[in-house]
């Protein structure tokens, strides 16, 4: 092993907004203090319940992914278990996600409001 991943760290035109619609997906805190980061009105973060911290970076002149348009690549997204995939579509939507594609197999693909593509997998 070479190292330890610490976060994922997503480009944003508006990093409160990202944090906190994180934060409301995946539980956890904006904005913790943690010696590894300032955070700023260009740089927050958010630890999650489960330990992973995303941290989310502010980006002049942001381009939003628009998947599947390669002109406009996602450049990486995140699967996320729910319990319940309608549930968690109306909770979703209601935060300012986009349903991008509702999969045969049971999957289903979203934007989140500064346009990166997440998946929602039904739990196990």
């Amino acid at each position: 092993m070479i190292g330890r991943l610490q976060c994922v760290v997503l480009d944003c035109p508006d990093v409160l907004e990202l944090a906190w619609f994180y934060q409301a997906v995946l539980g956890g805190e904006v904005n913790r203090p943690d010696r590894r980061w300032g955070v700023d009105d260009d740089f927050a973060t958010l630890h999650t319940d489960s330990g992973l911290v995303l941290a989310f970076q502010r980006v002049a002149d942001y381009r939003a992914p628009r998947w599947p348009n390669a002109a406009h690549p996602q450049q990486f997204h995140l699967d996320i278990d729910v319990p319940d995939l309608d549930t968690a579509q109306d909770l979703l939507l209601g935060l300012g996600a986009t349903l991008l594609l509702v999969d045969p197999l049971g999957w289903r693909i979203f934007a989140d409001p500064a346009g990166h593509p997440f998946c929602t997998l039904a739990g196990h």
